[in-house]
């Protein structure tokens, strides 16, 4: 089975006719083998393209930029850019520089297919990147949930999804199928810049892991596919056990059964209530385990904690009283 035709079966898992499809296009081999194949399988007027300008590599930032916009007219799919600093969103807000791009470049896809009415978003994550962002997130000390990796699917909101057809393909795959086309790409030399992570898993870890075991990429997938399935049950578990445990709200305080946080798995308590931060849009980040542990110790011992945000919890009687600070 061919490249592209392995990618057509993907995308068939998600969307169907007449659906369209935004791709997302750095110019980086493998959103440039993304973009080819749809063309090839579904068709460029099903098709729409998105390149984000980060601005972090000046003149190579933008010529990636103007090697898009050319590809995306030979190959008759419009095509949508945005310039914006990245590097200055990440200074003024204090945050990790990748974590800022990430967020930037999924919000404006999301504004962009609102725009456009297009319900889904194709990027070009391959099995390399979802191996490689499995090791990274073990080498940070992850759980079950950490370890499913990249989500063939994503929920951006309002009716708008990112799906990756290429989380099956190995990027050589990619590399093989663009030689076949003699279609070039470009190339960020910041992907060789060992400072980063991700980079140094890349480049030094999965090919010594490699060296040892061939199949590493593809075990590692494997293992999100596993996890992913794994923490779906758990998912379903623990919103059932916060609807068992949910009262009617105090003004601004959410009110909890204790006992149904007694009878329950510490491990299902404590993702019950990352359901309840993440609805609340309470800071999750800033929650670390042991500050998990010590809410379920306080819901289940009648006491109360101090939280990141801050969150405060204060039993009384029967209840768990959570809410912000005021």
């Amino acid at each position: 089975m061919s490249f592209a035709e392995r990618v057509r079966i993907q995308m068939s898992r998600w969307i169907s006719d007449p659906d369209i499809v935004m791709v997302a296009v750095s110019g980086g081999a493998d959103s440039v083998a993304l973009l080819r194949a749809l063309v090839e399988t579904i068709g460029n007027s099903r098709l729409t393209a998105a390149h984000l300008n980060h601005q972090l590599r000046g003149n190579d930032s933008d010529e990636d930029e103007e090697f898009v916009r050319t590809l995306c007219a030979k190959l008759q799919v419009p095509f949508q850019s945005l310039r914006l600093n990245v590097g200055t969103v990440a200074v003024d807000s204090g945050r990790n520089l990748e974590s800022v791009a990430r967020e930037q470049r999924y919000r404006w896809f999301r504004d962009l297919a609102i725009t456009k009415g297009v319900r889904f978003v194709a990027t070009g994550h391959t099995a390399d990147d979802q191996a490689e962002t499995v090791l990274m997130r073990i080498l940070r000390g992850t759980g079950l949930q950490g370890l499913r990796g990249i989500a063939p699917v994503r929920d951006l909101g309002y009716g708008t999804q990112v799906v990756r057809p290429l989380l099956t393909s190995r990027r050589s795959d990619v590399l093989r199928y663009l030689e076949s086309l003699n279609q070039d790409y470009c190339t960020d030399e910041s992907n060789f810049d060992l400072g980063y992570q991700r980079n140094r898993v890349r480049r030094k870890l999965l090919p010594t892991l490699a060296v040892e075991n061939p199949a590493i990429v593809e075990h590692l997938s494997q293992l999100a596919e596993q996890a992913a399935e794994a923490f779906s049950e758990i998912a379903a578990a623990a919103r059932t056990l916060l609807a068992s445990a949910e009262l009617p709200e105090a003004g601004d305080l959410r009110i909890l059964r204790r006992g149904t946080f007694t009878e329950a798995s510490l491990y299902l308590a404590c993702e019950a209530l990352r359901i309840l931060w993440r609805r609340e849009n309470w800071p999750i980040d800033a929650m670390r385990r042991v500050d998990w542990e010590r809410t379920i110790q306080a819901i289940q011992s009648g006491g109360s904690v101090d939280l990141p945000g801050p969150i405060h919890v204060r039993c009384a009687g029967n209840v768990a009283q959570i809410g912000r600070a005021s």
